[in-house]
């Protein structure tokens, strides 16, 4: 959702990698790369990752560092990109990008005043998906053999396609419109330390006593990504009107309120474009010319990354030794 009113409602539970060995899980990959993106720049000097010619390529060391946490748990991610951008979610990528526009300015100010540490926290505020950036990233994907699934429309919603149909057994993102779309389960937490969290769409429904229909319409008054929820509801009073008047309509007539939209951002939800895929989840990672894609042909500072592609060749050694025990 556009904000986080869904974390109140969703069941979620912390999950042991234990108890996920074996699985196949669709990443929203913009939504999992943003994240080891911002966390780079913002950790990370950037002449590490910023060619002679000042293209950035952080991203090449988010990969790197990131990938490793699916093979040592032997998981295995399928990275799925967003397709095009749905003319509802306009006004939400307007107002990112003039967020981004202000951070530019006083990221600015920040490095002009010498104030070193607010210019690196403001820099990663700023980041974005350049082309480079895509470009480089599936020729990464592609070398370390992980899977890329090309989504129609939204990530997440293909993502939760995959789940929900069983080409995949989880979707993955720290984002909850996954349960919107209809994801049976969804891991979150994949980029940070610790074990992951599982969000379940069946515990939800059942706690909260709606259908999935139910469930979209409370989101919608609360406001989601696609559109401004009804001023005075918020997650619990959302839950407790639909549960009472039926529906989105009833609770909208109700309150002679109104959404714009609401019948395209209900149908988008409920039935977004995805497309079928068959995923094979074996996994064979060629590091050593990963590395020296990532390494001598961009050249990032290889002390940034050798010890990612390490863990990478150690997680594929000690899987195969665990499936012949």
């Amino acid at each position: 959702m556009g904000n986080a009113d869904l974390r109140d409602l969703a069941s979620i539970r912390e999950v042991a990698f234990e108890e996920l060995e074996g699985s196949v899980v669709a990443v929203d990959a913009h939504n999992w790369l943003y994240r080891y993106l911002t966390t780079t720049v913002k950790w990370t000097n950037d002449d590490a990752y910023t060619t002679a010619d000042g293209v950035e390529v952080a991203n090449l060391i988010g990969v790197v560092q990131g990938l490793p946490k699916f093979f040592e748990h032997d998981l295995t991610p399928v990275m799925v990109f967003d397709g095009e951008m749905t003319d509802l979610k306009a006004d939400e990528v307007a107002e990112r990008r003039e967020k981004r526009e202000r951070a530019e300015k006083r990221q600015a100010a920040a490095a002009e005043r010498g104030d070193a540490v607010e210019a690196a926290r403001l820099s990663a505020r700023t980041q974005r998906l350049t082309d480079t950036i895509q470009e480089t990233t599936r020729e990464l994907f592609a070398l370390l053999d992980v899977p890329v699934v090309e989504a129609p429309a939204e990530g997440e919603a293909q993502c939760a396609h995959m789940a929900a149909t069983g080409s995949v057994d989880h979707a993955g993102s720290e984002d909850y419109d996954t349960l919107l779309f209809g994801a049976p389960t969804t891991l979150r937490q994949l980029t940070s330390k610790g074990d992951p969290e599982l969000m379940d769409l069946a515990a939800t429904l059942a706690d909260l006593e709606l259908d999935r229909e139910g469930l979209v319409d409370v989101a919608m008054l609360c406001g989601t990504d696609f559109n401004e929820g009804v001023r005075g509801i918020g997650p619990k009073t959302a839950v407790s009107a639909v549960r009472e008047h039926g529906d989105l309509w009833a609770v909208l007539a109700a309150r002679d309120a109104s959404i714009p939209n609401a019948e395209a951002v209900r149908r988008f939800f409920l039935d977004p474009p995805v497309s079928d895929a068959d995923v094979d989840p074996t996994i064979d990672p060629d590091v050593e010319a990963a590395r020296a894609y990532v390494v001598d042909e961009w050249g990032i500072d290889a002390g940034e990354v050798d010890r990612g592609f390490e863990r990478i060749r150690e997680s594929q050694v000690q899987t195969g030794l665990d499936r012949w025990t």
